[in-house]
């Protein structure tokens, strides 16, 4: 496993750095050392660190949500908190349920199947627009920051409206009833739970962290390993209430900057700086999930499938956005940025097949296609468009809607 952790770091890196160079988001050149390297390449990386991608790839999202957390404030979130609960609802819920509507037409998918195809397909990735969106806020040539915590708040909350309504389609499929008011009542539990206990933990870290004071990088040791048991718990918790491990990450990180600055401003440098290593573990293992030849089963109806859900997800956008004082061209990039699908279609993607759907199969390869025509679309969009969309400088909107 050391030999594939070396060929990973060098050959991300390398090829990262060449995309940079011109003007292409290094992401991709690391999607694309995953897919040649893995098991649906040349195979060079050990079966023991695929056996704990997901865990790799868990690790890695966590950083970025907490890194997340720690930029959204109080003032944030008083200015956009509306606007944040529609731009995550509304353009997965157009997305989805246009993909289901198509998908028995062109696929000949049972409409269970093509329901829990809608829910796969639907959800942004929040490890490309995070961290976009981050670079944005930290750039010089954007002068509108806005948009940008905007977006990075409502692409985890897009995520985890998708996995919950994920959860039931699947119980549903597999042979239960869909209970359409346990299906509502679920998705504000779960986002309700994952706040106050969050909520919780960022505050008793800040009061730990005021009483005994350890070092910047034992605050950062803590606050990672706290968060990973807070997204593992979420699975045992659902049990018993559902709950979103995602929305306790983000809380932890809110409630931190809100009680101190320092301790915040401390723990975000020192997480930008381990989230150099973790960006390209987590992209290039999600590129070795992409079986091309899988998205070449799913042949044009599946691409067809892919771009009729995202025309529908921009008309979601516009949707959400309806009302607000953003111009268009600030739109445009909230829709370009909305685009990128990888992380979500790399963990649930086969879900159904394993569960032994009969579609199962054309799930998996509709995911497949649908991480390697929005990945780099959505990536490249938002490298090449961000700064010339968002360079002029943003009006006052103090006193009104974001």
């Amino acid at each position: 496993m050391a030999l594939s952790l070396a060929v990973i770091f060098l050959a991300g890196l390398l090829l990262d750095r060449l995309l940079r160079y011109v003007k292409l988001p290094g992401l991709l050149g690391m999607l694309a050392v995953g897919m040649a390297c893995g098991p649906y390449g040349l195979n060079l990386l050990s079966a023991d660190l695929l056996h704990v991608s997901a865990d790799l790839r868990r690790f890695a999202l966590i950083v970025i949500l907490l890194r997340a957390g720690l930029m959204i404030s109080r003032k944030t979130l008083n200015t956009l908190g509306g606007r944040v609960l529609l731009m995550g609802l509304v353009p997965s819920a157009c997305e989805g349920a246009a993909v289901a509507l198509a998908a028995p037409h062109l696929l000949g998918l049972a409409p269970a199947e093509s329901l829990l195809l809608g829910a796969v397909v639907a959800a942004v990735s929040p490890a490309v627009v995070v961290p976009a969106m981050l670079n944005l806020l930290h750039s010089k040539e954007t002068r509108n920051r806005t948009v940008p915590t905007l977006l990075l708040a409502a692409s985890p909350l897009d995520n985890v409206f998708v996995i919950v309504v994920f959860g039931s389609l699947l119980a549903a499929a597999k042979g239960g009833s869909l209970s359409v008011g346990r299906l509502l009542a679920d998705l504000p539990l779960s986002l309700i739970s994952g706040v106050v206990v969050g909520w919780l933990c960022g505050e008793a870290l800040f009061r730990g962290f005021r009483r005994f004071d350890p070092r910047a990088t034992k605050r950062v040791l803590i606050v990672v390993s706290l968060a990973l048991v807070l997204v593992s718990l979420e699975e045992t918790v659902r049990i018993v209430l559902p709950f979103s491990g995602l929305a306790a990450v983000m809380a932890l990180g809110y409630i931190l900057l809100e009680r101190s600055e320092a301790f915040a401003h401390e723990i975000s440098t020192k997480l930008s700086k381990l989230w150099v290593m973790a960006e390209i573990m987590l992209f290039v293992l999600v590129g070795a999930q992409v079986n091309v030849a899988l998205a070449w089963q799913a042949g044009l109806w599946g691409a067809a499938i892919v771009l009729i859900g995202l025309g529908a997800r921009s008309l979601g956008v516009w949707v959400a956005l309806l009302g607000s004082r953003l111009t268009l061209r600030e739109r445009l990039f909230c829709i370009v940025t909305y685009i990128p699908k990888a992380t979500v279609q790399a963990v649930v993607g086969a879900v159904a097949m394993s569960a032994g759907l009969p579609g199962g199969q054309l799930i998996l390869a509709v995911a497949v296609v649908a991480v390697v025509i929005t990945a780099p679309l959505g990536a490249t969009g938002i490298r090449l468009l961000g700064p010339r969309l968002l360079a002029q400088p943003e009006a006052d909107r103090a006193a009104r809607p974001a």
